[in-house]
């Protein structure tokens, strides 16, 4: 029966790979078994945020050593830029081992899949929906999930569209979704969004249209976060939820917060994991939640609880940078801790101006 260890481990910038080598040598951490690497770096998200590929290949160099070329390739590094405000950045390294644990579940489980390369022409249209959508159906396969109601979190690393790749298709006579660059990360991530939304039932793929891509926000997943990136051309998809198939110490329960402040459904999810959310987390109750992952959108009609905002109107910061600071800083208060990963870009996931926030604890 495999059991999951997730390890939560500061970076001082996105070379920094120190305290993960450090578990390696102390044996705290066997590369060998780990599933997913993601990572919360200090760029600034967007198109040219190169800290993302800076991690990667940071974190290749560290394991090359230590798996085969094969395994290494398959491990899930999903970096999210952005540490606006009080985010620290930090690594999220996630384990599967085999054999029993004394803990019986269910218990956090952890599966992985990828698509195969999206060439331009796919990326923010109905293709890439279908094939997450089916790369999601196999990361329920390989976690042992059966039941879409025990998936909780469904992490995709997606690619979007440069100038090259712009170029690339329309010399080939094909169109693309977009001719924006900065556009297509919405567009990437919003497909992706609703392909984790037809995987596990929350929307039937007839009732989405290319033209609904981005634009139509009464359709959403309440278990999907994406994160868009020039640094791949497949999308990759890590899912975690609870399986009686595994064992361990360590569950998750998830939550939708209907705006950036709606922080009371956060709290239910920490109640039904153990832990008294009524005050902030202290003590051994904060050492005892291991991740908090949240999505950031500023609501798109400019208002919050009809307050005027003025993320969407500001020429200097993108609206992305404006949430991801502002719903850090409210989840951070009721944690009690910067360590969170806190990605913007919220298409299609959650409400508009909400978005989908998960939790691992140990029990």
């Amino acid at each position: 029966m495999p059991h999951a260890r997730v390890n939560r481990l500061p970076m001082r910038s996105p070379d920094d790979v120190s305290e993960i080598r450090s578990l390696i040598v102390s044996g705290a951490i066997d590369p060998q078994a780990i599933v997913a690497i993601l990572g919360k770096t200090e760029g600034n998200g967007c198109v040219n945020d190169f800290t993302r590929g800076y991690a990667v290949q940071s974190l290749k160099a560290l394991l090359a050593p230590h798996v085969s070329a094969d395994a290494l390739g398959a491990i899930s590094m999903v970096m999210s830029g952005g540490c606006e405000g009080g985010i620290a950045p930090h690594w999220l390294v996630i384990e599967a081992h085999a054999g029993d644990h004394s803990m019986p579940g269910p218990a956090l489980a952890v599966g992985r899949a990828a698509t195969r390369d999206l060439i331009p022409e796919d990326i923010g249209r109905g293709m890439q929906v279908d094939l997450v959508a089916e790369a999601v159906r196999a990361a329920m396969t390989d976690a042992g999930i059966t039941a879409a109601s025990d998936v909780h979190y469904v992490q995709i690393k997606c690619p979007l569209l440069t100038a090259g790749r712009i170029l690339e298709a329309h010399s080939r006579g094909a169109t693309v979704a977009t001719t924006s660059t900065l556009k297509s990360m919405g567009l990437s991530r919003g497909a992706s969004a609703l392909g984790v939304a037809v995987a596990l039932g929350e929307i039937a793929r007839g009732d989405i249209s290319d033209a609904d891509i981005g634009t139509a926000t009464g359709l959403w997943s309440q278990v999907a976060s994406a994160s868009a990136g020039v640094e791949l051309l497949e999308t990759e998809v890590v899912v975690m939820g609870m399986s009686a198939k595994w064992s361990g110490d360590l569950a998750i329960d998830h939550a939708v917060m209907a705006d950036g402040i709606d922080v009371d459904p956060v709290r239910d999810a920490l109640a039904r994991l153990g832990l008294d959310a009524s005050r902030q987390l202290h003590g051994d109750a904060r050492g005892r939640m291991v991740a908090l992952l949240a999505k950031a959108e500023p609501s798109t009609d400019g208002r919050l609880r009809g307050a005027r905002h003025t993320m969407l109107d500001d020429s200097d910061i993108s609206p992305t940078r404006h949430a991801r600071g502002f719903v850090a800083g409210a989840l951070a208060g009721i944690v009690g801790t910067g360590e969170i990963f806190v990605s913007g870009g919220a298409e299609h996931q959650g409400p508009d101006g909400g978005g989908p926030c998960a939790l691992i604890v140990r029990r």
